[in-house]
């Protein structure tokens, strides 16, 4: 069945309030962790995740860093508008657009919409340092999917991201139901997390300590690090009566070449992805790479996968040669870093080409992180969330992990 037929209420469970962990754990690596490993369940402490991890295996996480993506200004009249930053449309590539001086364009969602009229400028007075600045936003556009805001700021020598750590709020998800507090400034980024750009955590990433981290590399686990910038799209729940009328939203992401050379190694070794977008990305690279064996000569502004993509094409391309592939366009390239952006979308249905295994937290019901867990382990997947239901397991967020073996 081609996955755009499913439908998203088939992936439900009773997920009651209660279970939706509202704030981090005092220790980062004090979360549970379920194991699931051909079939069987068990559990433990995700400080012993390197007793569960095979000796050189290859851990991939994801090194996106969350910014202050809402911001809040008040119209003259008194009337509050909050701004949540989601998309960079000028520029568009979110590096660029975090490096930004002057004056950018975003797609965001807007509170209080209907009150805050195009052409009208907001205001904000905040200080960096021992100089004030002051952030101006204008509404150009409230047609497409999501409106579209002008920043502008001056003085004009500051980056975009300088400006939203000064002048925005963490923006926790919605289920959280709570303002975010200082101890959200540390717990709602890894300790790995370098390059800004997302409005959510990739929170499969939030239980390693450096602690963790250490005793992994004393099992000579490898790391390989790549930068996916999450979206609010994350958060976008399936409307739609089958998945063919869900679109997943485009986000960028970085790899280093030598992540790329690892996997066209094709080495007999386990690969594990740090949570969900570590997992898109590196089957995101698998597909870049098909597309160019596929068209070689073919000049490619950008490498992209579409939604639906690796449903509706039968050519078999073995993952070694899309690898290896990929390695020689950016070598002929002079490419050490690879840029490119995916809509992938994981479900049942889906063959996997790269992880056997995947560290990732619990996720709400009907969404589309839960069919990237379905396709992954199967029906099991029902098993696994019983379990965590049956045993306390904290959801969500800022809740408990699972080590998932495909």
């Amino acid at each position: 069945m081609h996955p755009g037929q499913i439908s998203i209420t088939d992936f439900s469970y009773d997920l009651p309030e209660a279970r939706i962990a509202q704030h981090p754990l005092p220790e980062r690596d004090a979360s549970k962790l379920l194991v699931y490993r051909e079939g069987k369940i068990s559990d433990t402490i995700f400080k012993n995740i390197a007793e569960e991890l095979p000796a050189d295996t290859l851990l991939v996480f994801n090194n996106t860093r969350v910014i202050h993506a809402r911001l809040e200004f008040f119209r003259d009249t008194g009337g509050r508008i909050e701004v949540f930053c989601t998309e960079p449309v000028e520029p568009a590539e979110v590096q660029q657009l975090m490096k930004q001086a002057s004056s950018c364009k975003m797609k965001c969602m807007i509170g209080n919409l209907k009150k805050w009229k195009p052409g009208e400028l907001l205001g904000k007075k905040l200080r960096i340092g021992e100089e004030e600045i002051l952030l101006r936003a204008d509404l150009l556009s409230v047609e497409g999917d999501l409106p579209l805001v002008q920043f502008s700021w001056t003085p004009a020598h500051f980056s975009f991201a300088e400006i939203v750590e000064a002048a925005g709020l963490l923006p926790l998800p919605p289920y959280m139901k709570r303002e975010a507090e200082a101890e959200d400034e540390e717990r709602y980024q890894t300790v790995y997390a370098q390059h800004q750009g997302s409005v959510a955590a990739p929170t499969a990433g939030l239980h390693f300590s450096e602690s963790v981290l250490q005793q992994l590399r004393e099992k000579n686990v490898r790391f390989e690090y790549v930068t996916l910038h999450v979206g609010a799209g994350t958060f976008r729940p399936v409307k739609s009566k089958t998945m063919s009328g869900h679109e997943m939203h485009r986000e960028q992401i970085l790899v280093p070449r030598s992540l790329v050379e690892q996997l066209a190694r094709n080495e007999k070794r386990s690969t594990c992805a740090v949570g969900t977008t570590a997992l898109r990305t590196l089957e995101s690279l698998y597909w870049f790479g098909r597309k160019l064996m596929l068209n070689p000569g073919k000049h490619f502004d950008e490498l992209f996968v579409a939604q639906w993509e690796p449903y509706e094409d039968s050519a078999v391309v073995p993952p070694a040669v899309a690898f290896r592939t990929l390695l020689d366009w950016m070598r002929e390239n002079g490419k050490e870093t690879l840029r490119g952006s995916t809509a992938l979308l994981i479900a049942p249905g889906y063959e996997f080409k790269t992880a056997n295994a995947l560290i990732t937290n619990f996720h709400q019901p009907q969404s589309t992180l839960l069919l990237l867990v379905a396709a992954f382990v199967g029906e099991d997947f029902r098993k696994i969330y019983d379990y965590a239901l049956e045993n306390d397991f904290r959801f969500l967020s800022y809740g408990d992990s699972s080590l998932l073996f495909r």
